[in-house]
């Protein structure tokens, strides 16, 4: 299941450090806008703790990762959906993947030039979604056109698809996100036809700077504005240190756990918690297949049934579904092996109604 989450910001917030950071991949992190231009890509692993349990148990021989790709998309300025700055082809960008990581720079440093000559991480966010609801303000208004001329047949499917596009007209105007507005059933087979960039989920990236003014530690203003924007909108956020992140990447694990000591760096939070939220923001889960010779973790949305999840492995799965047999991974390192987990009623056959879940371990016959 390749997933994308798009990277964006306003210029030179740290947008490609922290890809640095994600991906461990070499790219220009020079300290002036636009650096960025062509999009860069990269696959992350998902952290796992249970992944490497799991294969510990079957002694297995490979072991292979839930992941997500990450794409960074260079900055955004204000005027963007005019093709200000080099808008039309970032926002193209922004486009093609399925949720938005923004960045916003909550630390001060006089040595790293801001493109508004000023730290207001709120105000930040008003321009970048100001600039993504223009942009899709002007493809509804066209859409709209069409819709129009189609409805004068009688079609039942284009009236229903003008009254979306008219809901979401009114409410891009009044500054909403397409994602907050509320469609009915019959609505919701058109929304995606419609390449709205308001209605990918958004994951808010607070990046802050070790060593410079952090408006989080000395709880400012701006930064309890932020926050109540955040709980008033039910936004999912994380505050990472892109810089201390690219670092330890750069490190061995006992210089990292000496480094993190030093810096006072938690592991709860950082890059593995920034890619946790992407997945919770995907609406993904993760189930296993483990064995020795192969240990995987595979990427389903959230309420699939067992046949939906066997997709992931192959159409196969889905097609000529019969059962599966699971169990959810804890109850199986509990009793020690498949045999003791029957025995026990742990490890339960499941038809085609059965809904999997985060944690099982999942043997399907077809």
């Amino acid at each position: 299941m390749a997933l994308q989450i798009g990277i964006v910001g306003l210029p030179n917030v740290g947008k490609s450090t922290l890809f640095k950071a994600l991906t461990k991949k070499q790219v220009d992190c020079a300290n002036y806008p636009f650096c960025t231009i062509d999009p860069n890509v990269g696959v992350v692993a998902v952290p796992d703790e249970r992944l490497q349990k799991l294969a510990d148990f079957s002694k297995t021989k490979k072991i292979v990762p839930a992941t997500i790709e990450f794409v960074d998309i260079a900055g955004l300025v204000k005027g963007a959906s005019q093709g200000e700055g080099l808008g039309n082809k970032f926002l193209s960008h922004i486009r093609e993947t399925d949720a938005i990581a923004e960045v916003v720079r909550i630390f001060e440093d006089p040595n790293i030039i801001h493109v508004e000559s000023r730290i207001n991480p709120l105000s930040d966010i008003e321009v970048i979604n100001t600039e993504l609801i223009l942009a899709d303000l002007d493809s509804v208004t066209k859409q709209i056109e069409r819709a129009q001329r189609n409805t004068r047949t009688g079609n039942k499917d284009a009236i229903l698809e003008l009254g979306a596009l008219t809901k979401i007209q009114d409410a891009l105007k009044k500054g909403i996100l397409a994602s907050s507005i509320e469609f009915s059933e019959a609505e919701k087979p058109f929304i995606k036809s419609f390449g709205l960039l308001t209605i990918k989920p958004i994951l808010y990236v607070l990046n802050k700077k070790s060593g410079a003014v952090n408006l989080d530690e000395i709880n400012d203003e701006r930064y309890v504005k932020l926050i109540e924007f955040f709980e008033k909108n039910g936004n999912i956020w994380t505050t990472v240190d892109a810089k201390i992140e690219q670092e330890l990447n750069e490190l061995s694990e006992e210089e990292k756990i000496e480094y993190k000591k030093e810096l006072g760096v938690k592991d709860d939070g950082g890059i593995n918690q920034l890619i946790h939220k992407g997945y919770e923001l995907l609406g993904l889960i993760t189930y296993f297949t483990t064995g020795e010779t192969e240990t995987r973790a595979w990427t389903i949305p959230k309420n699939s049934a067992a046949p939906r999840a066997g997709r992931a492995i192959h159409s196969d799965f889905e097609e000529k579904f019969i059962r599966a047999e699971v169990i959810f991974w804890q109850d199986l390192l509990n009793t020690g092996s498949f045999a003791a987990a029957r025995d026990k009623g742990l490890l339960r056959t499941e038809g085609k109604e059965y809904i999997v879940k985060d944690g099982d371990v999942m043997e399907f016959k077809v």
